[in-house]
């Protein structure tokens, strides 16, 4: 079944294709049903292509599919080609399988929308874009499936265009995008350079078997960071993430929690031979830009009120964690929290979505409050999401944050004190949002005229296709920890690190080695100090927004985010702005000026010359007696024939 991955995105592909064609004639809601229909087949080809890989040995488990010679250039020779390994096929799982429970969600959410179906034809078109994007057999496939997300991202996140807000946002996440995606072409003329080839096989292939230089492996895996800081949202380049929630809320499940923000990771995933011999700097800069995103963006989101805004600064706190368990060798790690937060983000925010439809559109968390009587499904699957992110056992982040705290540990005290403290923090902002939202007193009812209510608004839970993606994220956010869970010596070998048997043929070469570290022996301790900061967390944030007994501290710096985004505004806005200003005068007169003037010179020198094509014949013979004397008297003078 492996071989036939292609249709993995032949259905996404086929869902644009007729949406495109007959969308407005489906209309509302058979659009998107046809939709989720789509990326419903995609996930279940993944299912039976990882039920292949399964059977196969360790050695087996990696298919590739070749449709056509893409790019047959000389020695640039580039396949449509498709890999199906443990790590492509894991991905897709997730990605399919959370995008068909956000497509479901968003029947729901956008009904009555005049631009239903085009809503639909570009989420398929983004679910397409990311299953090209993992399984891409080279880099050149990957970067298709690369600029594809970050043009459905534009697509999407200003998809209520007609609101300045959503219009800027959205070309705030292209330009900013566009800054990653210079550094994977620069990655790419690299690694062609070096082994001749964009193949992943050839590339990691000549950095295990030591073909590769130390400073190439460097340059290439600087260079494909630059990259993933851009997709994944990383300072500096965090800022266009916060701002995508202006998008419809299904499009910031999809962007926050399975797609768009997990490429980044998931490249460096994929290229992790080349980190590995890379210089110790690069490694080091991965996991401290990393841990500093996520104590940075958790302490934003500690002071905001709106509701999908505290999803948004989590999400980057949350990939930052992912890249402090790439940057500290801790592969299977970032894949494994990728999935966990892959569901409880996606529940969480489709959660946020189902309060704003029934509050009709209000975002305001100090507009909300004691919602969990009138909305209990959206409650109790919300709160599910919020022991998950806040890492309290048995639920599924968890496990996947407390393997990454490990590895912290064991590489740097410096950095594992720094996630710790952004694990309060997470803790803490998280249950802030749930109590303000969930229980206290019922604000809502001093804002009913804004809705137009006249003291009749009272909020409402969602329809069943709304709430049916939300009971199922709440079940996987709950038991996904199975995936990976440690050893214990009462449980069956079979089901201890899963997970990482499974990824093994993929990261084995730059997966870090730690269990003759101090903190490895002591991880049962490590995982109850991890237990007891979450509650430490909880327990602040009741005692502070519930019992009141407590005092907020919420300064409008961090409401602010710093002021990180105003800074860079103004820098662009201002000395930027003449910076590049100078740069296309520098353009349009030294370089087409250059050009232009060659250009011109020549042509002047062709009306010169064509002068003397008179068309006599006469004036013809007389130059060439000329030449002849000429000639003659060179050979006289010059070369003494006489």
């Amino acid at each position: 079944m492996a071989e036939l991955v292609w249709l993995i995105p032949a259905f996404p592909l086929l869902g644009f294709a007729l949406l495109l064609a007959f969308g407005r004639r489906l209309g509302d809601p058979k659009a998107g049903y046809l939709a989720s229909a789509m990326v419903l087949g995609s996930f279940v080809v993944s299912v039976l292509a990882y039920i292949d890989l399964v059977g196969r040995p360790e050695a087996e488990r990696a298919e590739v599919t070749t449709l056509f010679s893409w790019v047959p250039v000389s020695a640039l020779q580039v396949d449509m080609a498709f890999l199906a390994d443990p790590l492509s096929i894991g991905m897709c799982l997730f990605v399919t399988g959370i995008a068909f429970l956000i497509h479901l969600f968003a029947v729901g959410y956008m009904h009555g929308d005049p631009k239903f179906s085009k809503f639909f034809l570009y989420l398929n078109l983004f679910v397409l874009s990311m299953v090209v994007l993992v399984l891409g057999e080279n880099l050149l496939v990957t970067f298709l499936g690369w600029e594809g997300v970050g043009a459905c991202s534009y697509f999407l996140i200003s998809f209520w265009h007609t609101r300045e807000s959503a219009a800027t946002a959205g070309k705030k996440a292209f330009v900013t995008n566009r800054v990653g995606d210079w550094g994977v072409l620069l990655a790419m003329f690299l690694a062609f350079g070096a082994v001749g080839s964009l193949s992943y096989a050839d590339l990691n292939g000549a950095a295990m078997s030591g073909t590769l230089a130390e400073s190439t492996a460097t340059g290439i895996a600087a260079l494909l960071f630059v990259g993933a800081i851009g997709k994944s949202a990383q300072l500096p380049l965090y800022f266009w993430l916060p701002d995508a929630m202006e998008g419809p809320t299904p499009v910031s499940a999809l962007i926050h929690a399975a797609t768009m923000v997990t490429a980044g990771v998931f490249l460096l995933t994929r290229v992790n031979p080349v980190i590995a011999v890379s210089a110790d700097w690069v490694p080091l800069l991965i996991a401290w830009v990393g841990v500093i995103t996520a104590l940075f963006a958790a302490t934003a989101a500690v002071a905001q009120n709106d509701i999908k805004k505290v999803l948004a600064y989590s999400t980057v706190s949350q990939l930052g964690f992912m890249f402090l368990a790439i940057g500290t060798g801790a592969y299977v790690a970032a894949i494994f929290h990728m999935i966990t937060h892959a569901a409880f983000k996606a529940l969480l925010f489709l959660g946020s979505g189902s309060v704003i439809h029934g509050m009709h559109d209000e975002q305001d968390m100090r507009k909300m409050g004691a919602l969990r009587a009138l909305m209990p499904i959206t409650g109790a699957t919300f709160i599910v999401g919020w022991l998950a992110i806040a890492g309290v056992p048995p639920f599924a982040g968890f496990w996947s944050k407390d393997e990454i705290l490990l590895f912290a540990l064991a590489d740097s005290p410096a950095l594992y004190v720094i996630a710790l403290v952004t694990a309060v923090l997470t803790a803490f902002y998280m249950t802030r949002q749930v109590i303000m939202v969930f229980f206290g007193e019922a604000r809502w009812e001093s804002h009913a005229e804004e809705h137009g209510a006249h003291g009749e608004f009272k909020p409402h839970e969602s329809s069943p296709i709304m709430l049916f993606p939300l009971v199922v994220l709440a079940g996987l956010a709950a038991v996904l920890g199975v995936i990976q869970l440690p050893s214990f010596s009462w449980m069956p070998t079979e089901l201890q690190y899963r997970l990482e048997h499974w990824l093994h043929p993929v990261v084995a070469f730059g997966e870090a080695n730690i269990t003759d570290t101090t903190a490895y022996a002591n991880k049962g301790l490590l995982a109850l100090l991890a237990i007891a900061i979450a509650l430490v967390g909880i327990v602040l944030a009741f005692l502070v927004y519930q019992r009141r007994t407590l005092k907020p501290v919420e300064p409008k710096l961090l409401a602010d985010a710093w002021r990180y985004d105003a800074a860079i505004s103004a820098i662009m806005g201002g000395p930027g702005r003449r910076i590049f200003d100078g740069f296309a005068w520098f353009d349009a007169k030294v370089v087409d000026g250059a050009v232009n003037g060659t250009g011109r010179a020549v042509r002047a020198a062709g009306g010169q010359i064509r002068k003397g094509q008179t068309g006599f014949i006469r004036g013809y013979a007389a130059i060439i007696g000329i030449g002849v004397i000429l000639m003659l008297l060179w050979f006289v003078l010059a070369r003494g024939v006489l």
